[in-house]
């Protein structure tokens, strides 16, 4: 996997599709959708070595709010686990105010930032130093201030009966205090996934 790839599959999201008005798209919309995704993580700098992110693999699960009649400005709710030997696994809850403009047809981009808080565990059992000796604190998780911030790009499947808006994304995450030496640390997720709307018989057109 390189950067070449990502690329080019961000590009893919770009092609229009069913043509759609926007006020269509702001009817259709329904707050708090399911919204699932696939994460792969990885403890590197920002664009950097991306093919260290699919050794890492994890699953997210959220919600979000609109802030406006139009759906571009939404609020987002996300419970992500992902899975790392090397580092030590992680649990993140976060929320973030996302900016989706409508691109073409039903093709969109995202723009998001907000804060969590990370829970990171230890890849093995480990020691700290207590009263003159050292303790075992085994592989309990370790909680930090979380700063995410992400790029996304998708489009809007319109059918009857369903409304659902796959698309790939990537995100920064910066964690405060993971060590003493480093107290700056920073973790990537390339994401893909999908928002589901429930669609009720009245918004089902012919």
């Amino acid at each position: 996997m390189n950067t070449r790839f990502l690329l080019a599959s961000l590009c893919l999201f770009w092609l229009p599709f069913k043509g759609i008005a926007q006020g269509d798209k702001a009817k259709d919309y329904r707050n708090f959708p399911i919204v699932i995704t696939i994460q792969f993580q990885a403890f590197a700098m920002p664009f950097k070595d991306f093919k260290s992110n699919f050794k890492n693999v994890g699953i997210g699960i959220g919600t979000e709010v609109s802030h406006s009649s139009y759906h571009d400005w939404v609020q987002k709710f996300d419970i992500t686990w992902f899975r790392n030997k090397a580092m030590g696994s992680g649990l993140l809850f976060s929320s973030q105010v996302a900016w989706r403009p409508y691109l073409v047809s039903n093709s969109f981009t995202e723009i998001k930032a907000g804060v969590g808080y990370h829970i990171a565990f230890r890849p093995t059992e480990s020691f700290i130093q207590k009263d003159g000796s050292w303790k075992p604190v085994q592989k309990q998780g370790k909680g930090m201030l979380a700063i995410p911030v992400g790029i996304s790009i998708g489009y809007h499947n319109y059918q009857n009966g369903t409304f659902v808006s796959p698309f790939v994304g990537y995100q920064v995450m910066f964690l405060k205090n993971y060590n003493k030496s480093i107290p700056i640390v920073p973790m990537t997720f390339v994401q893909t996934g999908a928002r589901i709307h429930p669609v009720y018989p009245d918004i089902i057109q012919d």
